[in-house]
């Protein structure tokens, strides 16, 4: 107030919304602190998401939502090349940094390419990880989306309603067959995805 020669109600307005960006953190009683930068996640390559929660010096934790053997839907069939109703693992889980959730891992394996991925109990090793480990990779699809949260992801996710979300669909490839479809959806306020890459000599005129 005193800085900007604002009124108090314009000051708390702007605090609020800042808040709300992700920016700040109110605490009862306490305060309101600034947030520490959403973490980052690369776009070109595979990346474990306990690797990086390690890699800055926190603890990753996780959490099973649904795990079984399901008949793929004509959506997800169609995203592995394969007929309605084939027999595909799906899991769902909540990866947190610290406690707090920053990843909803939605995933469907291919039974033929992956035959141990259910039988893993995800305690001590991630999907990515088994996956990663298990079955080598052709080639990769990545797709980006800015989403509202379901009222279930709000839940697994603990946003509230209206907050935006980041999705990222991948689809992987071994030997010609689709081995996985996952979906990763980051609360915007806590994760940021990037990418950096050298052009190779090819793409050097670009306009």
């Amino acid at each position: 107030v005193e800085q900007f020669s604002v009124s108090r109600r314009t000051s708390n307005r702007a605090l609020r919304e800042v808040t709300q960006l992700g920016f700040l953190a109110g605490v009862p009683g306490v305060g309101t602190f600034v947030n520490e930068p959403p973490q980052r996640a690369s776009l070109l390559e595979i990346r474990n998401i306990a690797d990086e929660i390690a890699a800055r010096g926190h603890v990753h934790s996780s959490e099973i939502e649904f795990r079984g053997t399901v008949s793929a839907s004509p959506a997800i069939a169609e995203e592995f090349e394969t007929k309605t109703s084939a027999s595909l693992f799906h899991i769902t889980m909540v990866h947190c940094e610290n406690g707090v959730p920053v990843q909803l891992e939605d995933r469907y394996v291919n039974p033929l390419s992956a035959p141990q991925f259910m039988a893993q109990v995800f305690a001590g090793i991630t999907p990515t990880a088994f996956l990663v480990a298990n079955v080598p990779v052709d080639e990769l699809e990545h797709t980006v989306e800015a989403i509202l949260p379901s009222p279930d992801e709000q839940i697994l996710l603990d946003v509230p309603a209206g907050e935006p979300c980041l999705t990222l669909h991948r689809r992987s490839w071994s030997e010609d067959r689709v081995v996985t479809v996952v979906r990763f959806t980051y609360p915007a306020s806590r994760h940021a995805l990037y990418s950096r890459y050298r052009p190779n000599a090819g793409n050097q005129n670009l306009e």
